[in-house]
């Protein structure tokens, strides 16, 4: 197993998307990219079960977008349709646009952020939710007279995120100032594990998480306003 956690170059990211979405356009990239993929080869490369990789693929020909033609011996070939290749550019398209968004949003809000942490005299930063947004995160504090000692998440099955130390629980990096929550898997419950083990007024959390908590409701959230894309489009 790596001892890096990180994207890989050229993989579709989905955060934001619904998962009935997601694997509807992964389907229909992976269909389009090799006819002779079997249902196991599928549901291996959409990381599904194959129960549910065989009702997608129904679904998909239900709507016309894949036909099924059998192969000897014993085998079937799958490939789009004219419909299925319309409804893969769409998907892709909303998704591009949506990665957009997201990615302006994000680093909007953590530059302000960090620039409100750095004009604090909050200088040593920890990130709470390894993924897309501590990477925007990461990216913004070279702008400022910050460090990010590390990134914490529960989930890590590495020791090193990008150039910075990950570790399962925050309270076992080097003293920091400031927590900046960049879990988009579940801010809810990120914000919520850390209440109580940590004093509010260093934890912040840009406003695309749309976090509920108390810990966040005071003048000093520091939830940056999103000044240039209000709402995501749907």
């Amino acid at each position: 197993m790596s001892s890096e956690q990180t994207l890989d170059e050229g993989e579709i990211s989905t955060e934001g998307m619904d998962s009935e979405t997601r694997i509807t356009m992964e389907m229909l990239h992976a269909v389009d990219g090799e006819e002779s993929l079997s249902q196991r080869g599928l549901a291996a490369r959409l990381n599904i079960a194959l129960g549910l990789t065989n009702a997608y693929l129904k679904r998909c020909v239900r709507m016309g977008l894949v036909k099924v033609r059998r192969t000897p011996p014993n085998r079937y070939a799958y490939y789009l349709t004219p419909k299925g290749f319309g409804e893969k550019s769409r998907l892709t398209a909303n998704y591009l646009f949506r990665s957009f968004d997201f990615y302006r949003r994000a680093r909007n809000q953590c530059d302000q952020l960090l620039g409100e942490a750095a004009d604090r005299g909050l200088r040593r930063i920890v990130l709470v939710g390894a993924g897309e947004l501590s990477e925007i995160a990461l990216l913004c504090a070279l702008q400022h007279e910050v460090e990010v000692v590390g990134v914490a998440d529960e989930r890590a099955t590495a020791n090193r995120f990008r150039h910075v130390d990950l570790v399962r629980d925050p309270a076992s990096l080097p003293a920091f100032d400031m927590i900046l929550v960049c879990d988009l898997k579940d801010p809810q419950g990120a914000i919520e594990k850390l209440a109580g083990k940590f004093a509010p007024d260093t934890i912040r959390a840009p406003a695309l998480l749309k976090i509920s908590s108390p810990l966040l409701q005071d003048g000093s959230s520091g939830e940056a306003a999103d000044k240039d894309h209000p709402e995501t489009p749907s």
